[in-house]
């Protein structure tokens, strides 16, 4: 074990700031998370300098920037959590490059501010730059894959920083190569960006009705981000710190998809628990037949604002598909919700949940 004396003589010529017994609930959208040694890198030569040193003295390393997209531990993290602190953001031509640490809400108003478009439907996810090809972020229609130019990785295996181009990636709904491994460490992101400003084709039927816009058709970025922002603040998906419903890692759950040999299953049960008149929302996926896991989950009989009003963690009053604090939950109460939510979906439809958020130290 590393002493915390250790550890700040180990980095102290790595530009890094060094803070103590941190709680991990200030610095995560869910507000939950125990205490750690945090390291803040204020740009990206003191991230890489940072990595590098504890990755050679073996020490455990959580990166964290924006802390919309993780669910940890209320004991906290044993071994130094690196904040990826470096933000900046350069327009080209007909692009955008962001450090990994920029605040991505920033990043889309950048580019519509000044006249692009493309990025207007991904407006308001909280979170990082760094973090949305992780998870091949997307919302009303488009996903980071579609977009993206290339990243710029830390390779920690050997040492080496380079570009890749998004083929490398392995791009699937809701996620990457880069999910599931901890060998690299994103730096920056380039964005393919449309210097007309037109919005990204309309793909999604709510945002494009709102719009009087067909389905693939345009309209100006600044109109589609306005409507994106107004749409999401309505289920509670814009980061309010007034408003517990924001108190979330978003959607806890990806849309769950089906396989043709089991589909039949799946809405036979449906069936069963539903009546034969039930319109099921499907949506076609490369695997199989995506489902709507909001749906799924309030036809479960898990109401908006489940279980209470005075339990600690609930589901969003606004929407299902968010597992909320109400400003005292732990760790284990958003745990407890979630099992009981996935349990209880599989039990009445035979469909398992996958989580989306990333969990340390504990498990789903």
């Amino acid at each position: 074990m590393v002493s915390s004396e250790q550890l700040r003589d180990l980095l102290a010529d790595t530009g890094a700031v060094v803070r103590e017994s941190v709680r991990l609930s200030e610095l995560t959208t869910l507000r939950v998370g125990g205490p750690a040694l945090v390291a803040e890198c204020g740009g990206t030569e003191a991230l890489v300098a940072t990595v590098t040193a504890l990755d050679a003295a073996g020490v455990r390393v959580l990166l964290l920037a924006g802390g919309s997209n993780l669910l940890i531990d209320d004991a906290g993290f044993d071994g130094v959590v690196v904040r990826v602190g470096n933000t900046g953001v350069e327009l080209g031509a007909d692009s955008v490059l962001a450090e990994a640490g920029a605040n991505w809400d920033e990043v889309v108003a950048t580019t519509v501010s000044a006249g692009f478009g493309g990025l207007e439907c991904l407006s308001g996810i909280p979170g990082s730059a760094g973090a949305t090809p992780v998870q091949n972020v997307g919302a009303y229609g488009v996903e980071v894959a579609s977009l993206l130019r290339r990243v710029r990785l830390l390779d920690r295996k050997t040492g080496a920083v380079r570009w890749v181009e998004p083929a490398e990636l392995g791009f699937g709904y809701r996620t990457s190569v880069l999910k599931h491994r901890d060998d690299a460490v994103v730096l920056a992101v380039e964005f393919a960006l449309d210097p007309t400003g037109a919005s990204a084709p309309l793909r999604y039927g709510e945002l494009a009705k709102v719009l009087g816009a067909g389905e693939g058709e345009t309209r100006p970025a600044a109109d589609v981000r306005a409507e994106v922002l107004r749409l999401r603040a309505g289920k509670g998906m814009v980061l309010d710190a007034t408003d517990h419903d924001t108190w979330s890692a978003g959607s806890f759950f990806t849309n769950p998809v089906v396989p043709a040999d089991r589909l039949p299953q799946v809405l036979a049960a449906i069936t069963t628990h539903l009546g034969d008149d039930v319109k099921v929302p499907t949506y076609p996926a490369p695997d199989g037949t995506k489902l709507s896991a909001g749906w799924l989950i309030e036809r479960a009989g898990f109401a908006k604002g489940f279980p209470d009003a005075d339990a600690a963690a609930r589901l969003s009053t606004k929407h299902t598909l968010a597992l909320t604090n109400r400003g005292a939950a732990t760790a284990a109460d958003i745990v407890a919700l979630a099992r009981t939510v996935r349990a209880g979906v599989e039990e009445r439809f035979g469909v398992t949940l996958e989580p989306e958020p990333v969990t340390v130290g504990l498990v789903l």
